[in-house]
């Protein structure tokens, strides 16, 4: 794929790559939990969620399959080849549809849904990131994700 900020709009509207699996573990939830100071039993408390969930056990946490995002375009590097540098600029929506279950395999389809020029040098890009657990029929989370890619920090 070409992706500069010259071909950009062409790609508007297309989904343009899918992830590698992830598993997420148990130690995932665990440490998101921490620095989220997110205590919630049904993250991680392993015991009382097999005998009181109504998922048979621990589920991620939403906010970590939205935070996957970021993981997955680094993996796959996803930047325009003549910028420099991306900041996130923000969620523009996110919904959590589908529970997912500690341990499942869950990857990224990522769609083009837009690209702004921003001033010298500077667009901002608009992806929609549908995390896809493995075996459900509906996607866990689906992400508009906003990038302000710079072509140089300078300007």
């Amino acid at each position: 794929m070409d992706f500069t900020t010259e071909t950009a709009a062409g790609l508007i509207g297309q989904e343009l790559i899918v992830s590698d699996w992830l598993t997420l573990t148990q130690d995932m939830v665990d440490k998101f939990a921490d620095a989220t100071k997110d205590p919630d039993w049904m993250h991680v408390d392993v015991a009382r969620s097999e005998r009181e969930s109504p998922y048979g056990g621990t589920i991620v946490q939403g906010f970590l399959n939205m935070s996957l995002v970021i993981y997955f375009s680094h993996t796959l590097d996803f930047q325009p080849r003549d910028t420099v540098y991306g900041l996130n600029y923000g969620i523009d929506r996110a919904r959590f549809l589908t529970p997912v279950r500690t341990g499942t395999r869950v990857r990224d389809h990522v769609a083009m849904t837009g690209f702004t020029p921003r001033g010298e040098g500077r667009y901002l890009m608009k992806s929609t990131h549908t995390i896809e657990g493995e075996g459900e029929e509906k996607p866990a989370a689906v992400v508009d994700w906003l990038v302000l890619w710079f072509r140089d920090l300078e300007s």
